[in-house]
């Protein structure tokens, strides 16, 4: 027989049982859709990784004040303060270093009208922009000027401009923060969640001298818990590293065998940290969808040994009117990898609208690839091809006495 007439033959038998025939490939659909879908979410996922980890710039180096000892236990990472403004204007000197901003973080209520809410006020020095990528959405950023005269000038972010201000512009606004007044010049762009879900918008950012001498009342003034650095080349960070931790040093009189008041690391590690992550849950997905192909396969063998069973006397007439068994063995086989080549298709179309749905919803944005699709294709293949061996092969090795006389 010809290809044709055994895939016709085919199509037939499986339009003979359709609820049957539905029912098998129900499996595979959702194996096929789940493939896709999962594989789409976990590159999303990647991505959105990259993308945070982008917006906290890649050239990064973080120096952190050092632990205290009180009591005979030691706080924790910047707990004591011993880093200062003149420490980063020091490393703002180094060859390796762009650019540099100590941060002095608190946390505080701020009032603006009749609305009031607690965010978080950081101080710091108009690089610190650069070195995290942030971007205006309108207004202007504070100057050097405003750090030097101590002005009392805010740059807000997204989230404070809509809870303190709604859908207004609060270019020229003024809010209060412990009793000092504040005038708004410049809305940062959104930036959205970062690391463990932090909204980043959630921010007011003073000149660092401001927010030290009018809000903080710090007994240590002039100290900063944190330093952000820009590194000048990106590829050798370690080296800026070298170059921030020898200064530091000696400027904090630090002798050869005692260990550092600070911490310099940079985001390097967390980056391959989260990717790492990212990449077993990637996995880990695309494994539990493999799963529902292969139970989706089982259910195509089982049907596919009914299927055998009861059209053994119909596989024995043929055999007794000369029919070849590998004849038998291609029609069997053409009728598994139909199932699972349709199961496949409709599994791909499933896939995609699943995933166009997820991205509508703004929970996440699944990224799909044609080598996704391709694989999670292939695999309905192999899957149709595999289970379904065995139940042709069982067939085409019947005795046609034997077939002839089953009922």
């Amino acid at each position: 027989m010809r290809p044709t007439d055994l895939f016709q033959e085919s199509v037939l038998a499986l339009g003979a049982n359709r609820l049957r025939s539905a029912l098998t490939m129900l499996g595979i659909i959702i194996g096929v859709a789940s493939v896709i879908l999962m594989l789409a979410v976990g590159e999303g996922s990647k991505r959105n990784v990259a993308k945070s980890i982008a917006s906290l710039g890649a050239n990064q180096v973080i120096v952190q004040s050092g632990a205290g000892n009180q009591g005979g236990f030691r706080g924790s990472t910047g707990s004591l303060p011993t880093l200062t403004l003149d420490d980063a204007a020091a490393m703002a000197e180094l060859h390796s270093v762009r650019n540099v901003a100590p941060i002095s973080n608190s946390q505080a209520q701020v009032v603006a009208g009749g609305r009031n809410r607690s965010t978080q006020i950081t101080g710091t020095l108009p690089a610190y922009f650069a070195i995290n990528n942030m971007n205006l959405s309108e207004g202007s950023l504070f100057t050097e000027s405003d750090v030097r005269t101590s002005g009392n000038v805010a740059v807000i972010g997204e989230t404070v401009s809509k809870d303190l201000f709604g859908l207004a512009s609060p270019i020229g606004q003024t809010l209060r923060i412990q009793r000092q007044t504040f005038v708004v010049i410049g809305r940062l762009a959104p930036k959205g969640q970062g690391f463990g879900g932090q909204d980043q918008d959630d921010v007011i950012v003073l000149p660092v001298t401001t927010a030290q001498r009018k809000l903080s009342g710090t007994p240590f003034p002039g100290a900063v818990s944190l330093v952000m650095v820009e590194s000048r080349f990106p590829e050798q960070r370690g080296y800026t590293e070298q170059e921030i931790t020898l200064l530091l040093r000696q400027r904090h009189r630090i002798s050869a065998t005692a260990d550092d008041d600070f911490s310099v690391r940079n985001l390097s590690s967390v980056s391959q940290t989260l990717q790492s992550v990212s990449n077993i849950i990637s996995i880990l997905l695309a494994a539990v969808a493999s799963i529902c192909l292969f139970v989706g396969g089982v259910g195509i063998m089982n049907i596919m040994l009914v299927s055998v069973s009861e059209r053994t006397r119909e596989i024995g007439i043929r055999m007794a009117l000369g029919g070849p068994r590998r004849t038998i063995l291609l029609q069997f086989l053409i009728e598994s990898v139909s199932l699972s080549l349709a199961g496949g298709l409709l599994g791909v179309l499933l896939g995609l609208t699943m995933g166009l749905l997820v991205a509508a919803s703004g929970a996440l944005t699944p990224v799909f690839s044609l080598g996704a699709v391709s694989l999670a294709f292939g695999m309905a293949l192999a899957v149709g091809v595999g289970f379904g061996f065995w139940p042709a092969m069982r067939a085409s090795r019947l005795e046609p006495v034997e077939a002839l006389r089953h009922q």
